[in-house]
């Protein structure tokens, strides 16, 4: 029997507008969404109950910076999306070669079109 649940996808920004709408955008694209979480020890706690299909993660979170959470997801093969305006995604492809950075502001159709490349294991324009 397949699960027909969809993917979840692990959302962790502390702006709280920018959270509502990357969640919903994440929605939209047919997801669920663990989160968002605008704190890392939080994201930690959910992450060792489940591992979401991929994340998107601001660096810069209510608790400190993101990077625990990431070098976890990052270990366990989970995709990543650095969403941050205080990072360039230079300095995010040093740290976490495999992973895909928007600076933001990032216009939503870019978000999307990094967001199905990531899904569908496609190397991001």
């Amino acid at each position: 029997m397949q699960n027909c649940e969809p993917p979840t996808v692990l959302v962790v920004e502390d702006e709280f507008i920018v959270a509502l709408d990357l969640s919903e955008t994440v929605r939209d694209l047919g997801y669920d969404v663990d989160g968002p979480y605008a704190h890392t020890k939080r994201a930690l706690a959910a992450v060792e109950k489940a591992l979401p299909a991929f994340a998107i993660l601001d660096v810069n979170t209510a608790d400190g910076e993101v990077y625990p959470l990431a070098d976890k997801l990052s270990k366990a093969g989970v995709p990543i999306i650095f969403h941050s305006g205080h990072v360039s995604p230079e300095e995010i492809a040093k740290r976490y070669p495999s992973a895909t950075a928007c600076a933001k502001p990032c216009p939503p159709g870019n978000l999307v079109t990094v967001i199905d490349a990531v899904a569908t294991g496609r190397q991001a324009a």
